[in-house]
């Protein structure tokens, strides 16, 4: 849809005689309050012609609350006799284009092309940004329903968020989901790895830069604030970020104000920060790596995810998703997993998390066989071989077979407790029995943990 705002009757029949020539839907408007009416009526445009001089409210106030409503509309400005400052500040506030009347047919149609195809791109990446991590939160523990709840309660607030947690427990997942859950998730989800960025390049990341700002800025370029305007920021590892950076983040969250660097020009965006980090931020501040008065700023509603070894209940969902993604993704037909595997892969600690997970799971779909056996995974999951303790100083014939299998029954029982941390649900997973069989056997034989 194509929409006209043009105080001249002449210029919008002309315009939209050139626009339904080229097959496109079209509508006008003679102020800049119709035009905000008959906008708002549509649903939104692909592409707004509009003048700068209007009766009522200005081009540039109308364009301004375009872009408000939404800012992915392209907007061409209009005008026989503008200035230069106009043109800028239309520039400043987002428009695509300017054009000088009288009008061009063949200018106009070049421009709208340009527009569109400026739309349909932006569109395509906001997709691919949407289209999060294939493996969504997934997990019945308590410790993941907790969270899930959590970022329920949170999600539809404008409060800040701050995600701690180890490397590869899913802080970007977190961050995902809440602004899936908010009323800004029509709005785009912008991430920035803080430590990723070389530290004399991450102002102009996050605030963007004009023209000849430093060596190498050879044009303008807009920043994550930017982008991110009437959506969700995610500022990854924000502990690696420099403390000039810090300061200036800090009077964005305090006033919406940003400004790029090598401009005085300042403008305001409306943005929701995510924060996340693996370190601990009151250390740093102690250190004299982090702002304080950041951290209160950032620390509004702290959320943490759960490390994998504290959810081992969830390994077994966790990695036949995963095996069926990577399959999908590989054009490979489905690959099962025996029990003996998925048992496996419940009773290793996984330091590196989901991630690691993640990892192991794209292994055995590439390297493994069908179904995927033990002898498939890596060596530091094989199941442990050391874990029977047999009764090996029992001298033969002084004991009969029946006090020998007790013996060995015993002593292997014990041995499976003190390698899963006296942890009797897993140990009975392993041990193929019921958790209730297990402490009846534990009484039986008298065993009790020690310390």
């Amino acid at each position: 849809m194509i929409l006209i705002i043009d105080d001249e009757k002449n210029i919008r029949r002309t315009l939209t005689m050139v626009v339904e020539g080229e097959d496109f839907e079209c509508e006008s408007a003679a102020s800049g309050e119709e035009g905000l009416t008959r906008l708002e009526r549509l649903g939104g445009a692909d592409v707004v012609f509009l003048d700068v001089m209007l009766p009522g409210i200005s081009g540039l106030e109308t364009l301004r609350r375009i872009k408000e409503f939404d800012h992915n509309v392209e907007v061409v400005m209009i005008s026989g006799h503008a200035s230069v400052a106009d043109a800028v500040e239309a520039t400043r506030l987002g428009a695509f284009d300017f054009l000088e009347k009288p009008l061009d047919r063949e200018r106009v149609l070049i421009t709208l092309r340009n527009a569109l195809a400026k739309r349909n791109l932006s569109a395509r990446v906001q997709l691919l940004a949407d289209q999060d991590d294939p493996f969504e939160m997934i997990g019945q523990t308590p410790a993941m329903k907790s969270l899930i709840r959590e970022i329920e309660k949170v999600a539809p607030t404008r409060g800040r968020v701050l995600v701690t947690g180890e490397s590869g427990t899913g802080k970007e997942l977190v961050a995902r989901a809440v602004h899936k859950l908010s009323n800004r998730a029509t709005g785009p989800f912008v991430k920035v790895n803080c430590a990723a960025i070389p530290k004399d390049l991450i102002e102009s990341e996050l605030f963007g830069h004009e023209r000849g700002a430093f060596s190498g800025a050879l044009q303008r370029r807009r920043g994550k604030f930017e982008l991110a305007h009437k959506g969700t920021l995610f500022l990854d590892e924000i502990a690696d970020m420099s403390m000039s950076a810090q300061a200036k983040v800090l009077r964005a969250l305090q006033t919406g104000e940003v400004a790029r660097v090598g401009s005085e020009t300042v403008f305001q965006v409306d943005v929701r920060v995510v924060a996340a980090t693996n370190k601990d931020l009151l250390h740093e501040i102690k250190e004299g790596n982090f702002r304080e008065d950041l951290y209160f700023r950032l620390n509004v509603v702290p959320l943490k995810p759960p490390p994998l070894r504290d959810r081992h209940e969830d390994i077994p969902l966790l990695a036949e998703t995963f095996i069926r993604q990577f399959c999908e993704e590989n054009g490979m037909k489905r690959k099962n997993c025996s029990a003996d595997v998925l048992r496996a892969l419940a009773h290793y600690d996984w330091p590196g998390n989901v991630r690691e997970l993640k990892n192991v799971c794209e292994r055995l779909v590439i390297m493994g066989g069908d179904p995927l056996s033990l002898a498939d995974l890596p060596d530091e999951l094989q199941p442990r071989r050391d874990l029977v303790g047999m009764p090996t100083d029992v001298p033969p014939g002084s004991v009969s077979l029946k006090d020998f299998k007790a013996i060995a029954e015993r002593n292997y029982l014990e041995a499976t407790l003190r390698a899963f941390g006296w942890n009797v649900t897993r140990a009975a997973d392993v041990l193929g029995i019921e958790r209730t069989n297990l402490h009846k056997k534990l009484k039986s034989l008298g065993i009790e943990r020690d310390d």
